[in-house]
């Protein structure tokens, strides 16, 4: 959410950010909030007028009664009672006021970076950079699914049968792999200085429309039944919520924590759920990154966040690349986001297994996470980082470290969290 002020100076420029996100239809939000702003602000303005008229009528009165002018007091008393009245009506105008200004407000897309690259979606995304030779072994890189299989680590008929399409289990190795590299990822952000944290894997609603648009919060999140929670989507989430109303030490900054949790995903949409395989799935598990700091600071942590990513993965023996997301594949929230994607060799092409964005001041301000310096209060900034999500992690592994024999390698950053384990051999069956 944008800062009103900054609206009501600019409206050129916040509409011509809404065209770069080729959002038109929200074009005449913008002419409607200004309107409703200056109509709140003009009945604010009346009802200050009042108050102020209140307390002086109202010392007029003492002084009356004083002086035995009952009747001029009397008076005086029925122009407080009518001013009571519609400075009442006024509050009432301010609140509905308010409520319909904040609504369209949460609707405007945030101001993006002017380094993002203009686009429809993500189809025009660019690439910056690759890391790693992406290999394309002289051997057919069989499905993960099938790779799980050969190792008897997946079981999806039986997660069909307890809790439906989307689910899985993961056995044994697979299983085992699949808890080293979140627990890999850890101790990772760890060293970098990240603090760890544990957090709800429930929240409020009011947190979910502090972090996300309404549109999001439809297609990703579960509600539960009968109260006000929702289950995470994504750590990060519940992460900022945790500093909702507060102001933090300015001398604190940055604050960068790094965090576990299992997610919950609808995964509504064209892309539907896999019937196979695990790369689009309603659960999955995450090791995620956020940082709060100052405003000046926020586009230097956004470089350090996404390279952690790739180093990451580089460190298990992956090619990655980085992508540019374009104007029209930003949520309305960033200011700018890039996508960490993996090399997929069975085929032949890279898939996203993270992403890392910037969102200015827009969850600070709308959960009301300030920090007080020399020159005031004023709105943090806010970003957050995928290091590891998997089972997709997970994908990423198994094609990248699969033999021609169908063992499988196990790089020696993850020997330690597999007891010294060098490779998976296939089950025998």
């Amino acid at each position: 959410m944008i800062d009103i002020k900054f609206l009501r100076e600019n409206p050129e420029v916040v509409k011509e950010n809404i065209k770069k996100k080729f959002q038109y239809e929200k074009l005449p939000l913008v002419d409607e909030v200004i309107a409703l702003d200056a109509e709140s602000r003009k009945a604010k303005q009346e009802g200050d007028d009042l108050r102020a008229a209140r307390n002086r009528i109202s010392k007029e009165i003492g002084a009356l009664m004083g002086q035995g002018k009952k009747e001029e007091a009397e008076a005086k008393k029925a122009e407080v009672a009518a001013g009571a009245k519609r400075l009442a009506e006024l509050e009432t105008q301010e609140g509905e006021l308010q409520e319909k200004i904040t609504k369209i407000m949460m609707a405007i897309p945030n101001i993006i970076d002017p380094s993002v690259p203009i686009g429809k979606d993500d189809s025009e995304n660019v690439e910056i950079e690759k890391y790693g030779d992406p290999v394309v072994p002289d051997f057919e890189v069989p499905y993960h699914a099938d790779i799980l299989d050969s190792i008897s680590g997946l079981d999806k008929d039986s997660a069909g049968r307890t809790s439906g399409n989307g689910f899985y289990y993961l056995m044994g190795d697979a299983a085992r792999i699949h808890s080293a590299m979140i627990s890999y990822a850890r101790d990772f952000m760890i060293d970098k200085g990240f603090t760890y944290c544990i957090p709800p894997f429930m929240i409020r609603s009011s947190v979910v429309n502090g972090v996300m648009s309404f549109a999001e919060m439809d297609a990703m999140m579960y509600k539960i039944e009968g109260e006000d929670l929702f289950l995470i989507g994504t750590s990060e989430h519940s992460m900022i919520g945790k500093f909702k109303g507060q102001i933090v030490n300015e001398k604190s900054l940055p604050v960068t924590m790094t965090s576990y949790s299992p997610c919950f995903r609808k995964e509504v949409g064209s892309h539907g759920i896999e019937e196979r395989g695990v790369y689009r799935v309603h659960q999955f598990e995450k090791q995620e990154m956020i940082v709060l700091c100052k405003p000046e600071d926020s586009m230097e942590w956004y470089d350090k966040m996404w390279s952690y990513t790739v180093e990451f993965f580089r460190s298990l023996d992956i090619p990655v690349r980085t992508l540019e997301c374009c104007s029209g594949d930003l949520a309305d929230l960033k200011v700018k986001s890039c996508d960490v994607e993996a090399w997929s060799p069975r085929q032949q092409k890279y898939f996203e297994v993270g992403s890392c964005s910037t969102l200015g001041d827009a969850q600070a301000r709308r959960l009301g996470i300030r920090t007080k310096g020399e020159n005031g209060t004023y709105y943090v900034h806010t970003l957050n980082n995928t290091v590891l999500a998997t089972p997709r992690g997970l994908i990423a592994f198994l094609e990248n470290n699969v033999n021609a024999d169908g063992s499988i390698n196990i790089p020696q950053a993850l020997r330690p969290y597999m007891g010294g384990k060098e490779k998976i051999l296939p089950t025998v069956k």
